[in-house]
């Protein structure tokens, strides 16, 4: 399977050249882990992992993580997740990129191997926008 998805990442950074569409996903992935409120370091390390796949070091993954994860942290808090994929969806326009993002939020909710009803809930937001 990680052979399967690294084949997958190889060469989104090519197409994902803004800023502005790496920290959309990078907000999408860190909404995946922050839905069960636990923030464990395994899933830092794949979304550091998917995001060096992505853009092959181009990208400070810690300037963008804190912000990301206060967003995401936000979103569940005020009940506002849908919104924040909206604009998530809004803010990608690369199809590899779009493509690749479900199976990186099935990653990084599966990396404890356990899927909570929250995590769920936005992996089947994120199927039906990029899967």
């Amino acid at each position: 399977m990680n052979d399967r998805l690294l084949e997958l990442y190889q060469g989104v950074a090519v197409h994902a050249t803004a800023n502005l569409e790496h920290t959309a996903a990078l907000e999408l992935l860190a909404l995946v882990m922050a839905a069960d409120h636990n923030l464990e370091q395994s899933e830092v390390d794949a979304i550091r992992e998917i995001s060096d796949d992505w853009r092959d070091g181009d990208f400070t993954f810690e300037k963008y993580l804190g912000p990301a994860v206060t967003r995401a942290q936000d979103a569940i808090a005020t009940d506002t997740v849908i919104e924040l994929i909206d604009d998530i969806d809004s803010r990608i326009h690369s199809h590899v990129l779009r493509r690749a993002l479900f199976s990186a939020a099935r990653e990084v909710a599966g990396v404890d191997e356990a899927v909570s009803p929250e995590e769920g809930t936005i992996l089947a937001q994120v199927a039906v926008r990029f899967g």
